[in-house]
């Protein structure tokens, strides 16, 4: 039988941190948080594209549009 010691934790002014097994009692709240925090995202994600979907209009984003866009800005300039 093998046994390994245990590594000593420092905080920054150096004196010894105890061990503490902390991720038995949060691993309930990060599970639930990092379903919330995805489940926010791809509805955003979803709702996004649908909107852009349904508000697109075709003729606003022409290349003749854009070349006298470039045209115009250079004029000016």
């Amino acid at each position: 039988m093998v046994m390994t010691m245990s590594q000593s934790a420092f905080d920054p002014f150096g004196e010894p941190v105890p061990a503490v097994d902390s991720s038995a009692a949060s691993e309930g709240v990060s599970n639930w948080l990092k379903t919330a925090g995805t489940s926010v995202f791809w509805v955003l994600v979803v709702g996004i594209v649908l909107a852009r979907a349904v508000y697109f209009e075709p003729g606003v984003f022409s290349f003749e549009h854009a070349v006298a866009w470039a045209q115009g800005l250079f004029a000016a300039l």
